[in-house]
């Protein structure tokens, strides 16, 4: 079943690198008590995740955080080394938390898989953001196939306000 408005984020241990190394991330711990801008990519380095999905969210961190969003979160199901490469080269700095759901556990409680074996990945998280607030979803948009439209920055922006 997919997670839907008004569900509770599923708990599950995301991770994400820091300058210690890899760290464990609850869900119940990142998501509670705060308001998150989640969104999700395919893959990390993938075309239009890296040239639009993620500089979205970076150049836009700032108007988030002044819209009550404590901090924005890029899931996949990639590892945290990946992710970590991927923060360091797009410059992401503490604008955007890399999270890596590696053995998509936590996209898979969330109902929001995809295969994408024929293109030689395997399991993947469809592209979505989301509004949690204190844990619970306030805002979901899922992206249909190949498109790239209302999980974007912009697009969550607008729904702020």
């Amino acid at each position: 079943m997919t997670i839907k408005v008004g569900d509770a984020i599923p708990a599950a241990t995301l991770t994400k690198v820091t300058a210690d190394g890899m760290v464990p991330v609850s869900t119940a711990d990142f998501f509670g008590g705060r308001t998150i801008a989640l969104f999700s990519v395919p893959g990390a380095f993938t075309p239009t995740c890296s040239a639009k999905h993620l500089p979205g969210f970076i150049g836009n961190a700032d108007a988030f955080r002044g819209h009550g969003v404590d901090e924005i979160a890029c899931l996949s199901v990639n590892d945290a080394f990946v992710m970590g490469a991927w923060a360091k080269s797009a410059d992401a700095g503490d604008k955007v938390t890399m999270l890596a759901d590696g053995s998509a556990e936590f996209t898979t409680a969330l109902g929001l898989t995809m295969d994408a074996s024929k293109y030689g990945m395997g399991i993947r998280g469809q592209r979505f953001s989301m509004l949690v607030k204190d844990g619970v979803v306030t805002q979901l948009n899922v992206e249909e196939p190949g498109a790239f439209a209302v999980s974007s920055a912009e697009h969550m922006m607008s729904q702020l306000g």
